[in-house]
């Protein structure tokens, strides 16, 4: 009987039990005389026994009341039997003889117990098979918790390693933070010294301008001054003019001659005339006293407004400077988490990174040798490498397989693959599983009333019989979800698991075959060649909104090159060409790019114009309005057909524009993106394109 916890090997307990029984047998034979008497167990009181057995017994049993009688009748003073104590004296030797110095001396310790065990197992016969099993249990669990803590003793010391190697790295974290700080002060001081500066040169200029207001006043004073001096010595110039006026009419000797009372007449008409002078001059000295002379107060003026000026100027200046200092300040911040960011993700690569694989070494492991594998490998990174080799490994195991195993009748199990049991694996040819998904998908293009699971089954069943149709269905499932590589394969296992919609595929076979189409049209020859300048025709009549750039890059998928003319040949059928392995030539591989990158562009301006994360909710009319925004050039259907799919809502059952409530229909932002994506979804005009009413 084996734990749960684990498992041990048979022979390992065989081999126990071998040992075991030598060591008994070889000391059976030694003390078998000493430990029975006449091959019969001594009785040694028996109530005693009992009594220590017999505790969770029911005291209404016969037994018990049979028992207690005999308790009675024992005498008190028996002894132990010999058979007893030869055990236990037995059993203290052997402890006796142990070295307890060793680190198994708990396992050493164990033995003399079980050879007790072990005489107790040979002289009941009768219990010997319970006994037995239920020492060979013990001995099973006793290895398995050996192997057990054998097992930990590694990832003890791995621990240690562990916690070591983190208690170094949070040291160096710690230094350098204590770095960090340091410089951090040391800038914070630089630019406390920048402040003081700033505020002494504040005050400076302060003082400045105080000290011209002063000098200011000072002038003002002087000139007010030199103004009342200025008219005291002009009052002064002109009583000594009079004065001399008066002295030379008094030395003219025709003034003698003249009648007095006109000269005095005269002279009093003068005093009166110098009486009203001077009360005019007292007005004005009174009216004007304080007044500054207008050349000098311009002057001033022009000083002051100069100096106010210049004062602007430095706090304008001022205040950059500290607006500078703060977006600096911001920037250093942003810059040392960034610096922090960096520096873990540094780490994380270095614990994490690989060095670049060889790959010239699979070219001896896969079928075909260094030629298949130089063409498996041509123009594919490192992933796509990867998938090539998980590929090639997986058609080998899937060719060893004979059966597969039925995954039952659950929900989450597709229809097609509902079957319990084993079903057998059919072992078909990559090139047979490609072909039959292409007839498949023209029978699909003659047939879509049933989903296209069922439509598989039923295809199955016509083309195999109902009795293969489920090895089938498991034989291509295995296959398509091997190989994703393959464009056949991946893209109907996208469909037949519902990631994407059979109309994305349906729709780029009929681009394909639309290109096709025109530019056997444009060879009016039938000749099977195309000149360039068709075909940029025939793709920019296809494509009109795709950008010139894209343009450019089929037209180089197709064979064109900058030295390339118009008038250079293609062979345009060469394009359409598909492998035995159903993959397309560049040019149709890059058309199937350009739609998804545009598909994903496309949807991400979606998210912008919404202006919503991820997981909250968008009402019907939002979105309709912001596809609206985005793509004017959509009609009424084709934007029906996206809200339904969005909203998961029959195209009936939509409500017409301006009806619906703006708390009506919502859905998770995710989830409309997703589902939007597993459609066919593309621009339907150019982003200039006004939206028509």
């Amino acid at each position: 009987m084996r734990p749960s916890g684990g498992t041990i090997d048979d022979s390992f307990l065989t081999e126990i039990k071998n040992t075991q029984n030598r060591k008994l047998s070889q000391k059976q034979k030694t003390l078998s005389c000493q430990f029975s008497i006449g091959d019969q167990l001594s009785p040694w009181p028996t109530y005693t026994t009992d009594q220590t057995i017999l505790h969770n017994r029911k005291p209404c049993s016969y037994d018990y009341r049979k028992r207690a009688g005999s308790w009675q009748k024992q005498p008190l003073g028996i002894t132990k039997p010999r058979y007893l104590e030869q055990l236990e004296n037995y059993l203290r030797k052997e402890l006796l003889l142990l070295d307890l110095s060793t680190d198994s001396t708990q396992e050493l310790r164990l033995q003399p117990y079980r050879e007790i065990f072990d005489f107790f197992i040979e002289d009941f016969k009768t219990y010997k098979p319970l006994l037995s099993s239920i020492k060979n249990a013990y001995e099973v669990m006793l290895a398995y918790q050996r192997e057990k803590i054998r097992a930990l003793e590694p990832l003890k010391a791995k621990l240690v390693t562990v916690n070591e190697d983190c208690n170094e790295r949070i040291l160096a974290m710690r230094a350098e933070e204590r770095y960090e700080i340091s410089l951090l002060k040391r800038e914070k001081m630089n630019l406390l010294k920048l402040i003081d500066k700033k505020n002494e040169e504040k005050i400076s200029l302060q003082s400045e301008v105080s000290k011209l207001r002063k000098n200011l006043a000072e002038e003002y004073l002087r000139y007010l001054s030199e103004r009342d001096a200025r008219k005291i010595l002009i009052a002064d110039l002109n009583e000594l003019r009079y004065q001399r006026e008066d002295m030379s009419l008094a030395q003219s000797p025709g003034i003698w001659g003249e009648d007095p009372v006109k000269l005095t007449l005269a002279l009093k008409m003068a005093r009166q005339d110098l009486t009203r002078t001077q009360m005019e001059l007292n007005t004005m000295k009174a009216n004007f006293g304080d007044v500054v002379p207008r050349r000098d107060f311009e002057m001033q003026e022009k000083t002051n407004k100069d100096l106010q000026e210049q004062l602007d100027s430095l706090r304008s200046d001022y205040e950059e400077v500290c607006k500078e200092h703060e977006i600096l300040l911001q920037l250093h911040m942003t810059t040392l988490k960034e610096r922090d960011q960096f520096h873990s993700e540094l780490q994380e690569i270095q614990r994490t990174s690989t060095p670049r694989p060889d790959w010239s070494k699979c070219e001896d492991v896969v079928a075909g040798g260094p030629d298949r594998w130089q063409k498996l490998a041509e123009g594919k990174n490192s992933d796509q490498l990867v998938d090539v080799l998980l590929e090639e490994i997986g058609e080998g195991l899937l060719r060893e397989k004979d059966f597969f195993p039925g995954l039952g009748y659950g929900e989450a199990i597709p229809p097609f693959l509902r079957y319990d049991g084993f079903v057998e694996n059919k072992k078909p040819s990559k090139k047979d599983v490609i072909n039959l998904l292409k007839d498949a998908w023209k029978q699909r293009l003659v047939e879509e009333k049933e989903k296209f699971p069922d439509f598989f089954f039923s295809f199955l069943e016509h083309r195999f019989g109902p009795s293969e149709a489920m090895a089938w269905a498991y034989t291509i499932f295995e296959n398509i979800k091997l190989f994703r590589s393959n464009e056949v394969m991946s893209q109907f296992y996208a469909v037949l698991m519902g990631k994407r919609s059979e109309s994305v595929y349906i729709k780029q076979k009929e681009t394909v075959a639309q290109l096709l189409k025109e530019m056997t049209n444009a060879d009016s020859q039938n000749e099977g060649v195309i000149t360039m300048e068709n075909l940029s025709t025939v793709l920019k009549s296809n494509f009109p909104f795709k950008k010139e750039e894209k343009i450019q890059e089929l037209m180089e998928e197709g064979g064109w090159h900058p030295n390339s003319s118009n008038a250079d040949l293609l062979n345009y059928r060469s394009l359409f060409i598909e492998d035995e392995e159903g993959q397309s030539m560049p040019f149709v591989q890059k058309l199937w790019e350009q739609y998804v990158d545009e598909k994903d562009e496309y949807l991400q301006e979606l998210k912008q114009e919404l202006g919503l994360e991820l997981y909250d909710e968008v009402t019907l009319p939002r979105l309709r309005e912001a596809l609206m925004n985005i793509d004017p050039g959509l009609d009424k259907q084709t934007l029906n057909g996206y809200l339904s799919r969005a909203f998961q809502l029959p195209m009936t059952e939509l409500p017409e524009e301006g009806e619906e409530k703006e708390e009506g229909i919502v859905v998770r932002l995710k989830i409309a993106l997703e589902r939007l994506q597993m459609t066919d979804i593309r621009r339907m005009g150019s982003q200039e394109q006004e939206p028509t009413s």
